[in-house]
């Protein structure tokens, strides 16, 4: 049987070579923010062509270096990764925990599970594009999970017995 040629996956490989990924997709995302942002300050709310220039401005000058691509490159593949996982987790916690019944155990089970997502992905990326070091994660990291747990431990028990009076 004869390929056509042309698919779903060439199509994003000749995206990808015409720069798609690595400048369009992130200029556009740059963008976004920065113009949204801009438009919130009361100086640029009456001139938004004024926010419109320094937002393309910013977001082109900030694709000129090759840290930038890359590094969005690497935070949207963990990403992609870290929301797999927190599908998967909302599935098991949807099977096994009822959500009528156990409404707010379950959504900190899933909170809880975002938050490390979070964390995980966030120093995954910035490792990976040595913002704060490659080293730094492997020297430091375990004394910040320690530390993490800690205060999440704190924080629950003060939590948990807020609701119970002291004469119980």
């Amino acid at each position: 049987m004869q390929s056509l040629g042309f698919g779903a996956g060439s199509f994003l490989q000749n995206l990808d070579k015409l720069g798609f990924f690595t400048y369009v997709l992130p200029f556009l995302l740059l963008f976004a923010v920065i113009y949204a942002i801009l438009i919130l300050v009361p100086t640029f709310q009456n001139n938004k062509g004024a926010a419109v220039l320094i937002a393309v401005a910013a977001g082109l000058l900030a694709l000129q270096f090759v840290s930038v691509p890359l590094f969005f490159a690497e935070l949207f593949k963990n990403l992609g990764i870290g929301v797999a996982i927190l599908l998967v987790a909302m599935i098991l916690v949807g099977a096994f925990l009822p959500w009528e019944k156990t409404g707010t155990a379950a959504k900190w089970i899933i909170f809880g599970t975002g938050v490390i997502i979070f964390i995980a992905v966030s120093f995954s990326s910035l490792s990976s594009a040595q913002f704060i070091g490659s080293d730094w994660w492997d020297k430091y990291g375990a004394i910040i999970i320690v530390i993490a747990v800690i205060i999440a431990s704190i924080v629950g028990v003060i939590l948990a017995s807020k609701g119970k009076s002291a004469g119980t």
